[in-house]
């Protein structure tokens, strides 16, 4: 089981590299997060920001269904959902429900609702940027 845990952590690590240079990239474009701004963005530059929410979205995903589970089946600790998953974490101070509660959520908001409330979906992709080192 700790060998598991090893390889996880290694693609969140691999996860948190790519989601660091996106947000890098990101900086570097002087990106304003305004509608304006956004239409103004070549392709390439949106595609940016798309893999970056796509990679966010992913890791968010593995954390919740992969690697929480195995942290708690290494310290042997039972659980049987994934509500009690979350808790249990949080117990164990590894999240903060909240934080987390709040990333799924403007993650659904991005899966579901971009492009068509562009503004809102854009001050979304700011926060995970702003915040995606919380996910290391």
């Amino acid at each position: 089981m700790k060998q598991i845990l090893q390889k996880q952590l290694q693609k969140v690590q691999s996860h948190f590299d790519a989601l660091k240079a996106y947000s890098t990239f990101v900086e570097e474009m002087n990106f304003d997060f305004s509608v304006e701004a956004f239409n103004g963005l070549d392709i390439p530059q949106k595609a940016v920001l798309e893999a970056y929410l796509k990679r966010f979205a992913s890791l968010q995903d593995f954390l919740g269904a992969k690697v929480f589970k195995s942290l708690l089946d290494v310290s042997g600790i039972s659980y049987s959902k994934m509500s009690e998953v979350l808790t249990l974490v949080e117990k164990e101070e590894i999240i903060d429900l909240d934080i987390w509660i709040e990333f799924r959520n403007i993650r659904n908001n991005l899966e579901h609702d971009y492009p068509d409330e562009l503004e809102e979906a854009l001050m979304d992709l700011k926060y995970c940027l702003d915040h995606f080192a919380y996910m290391r």
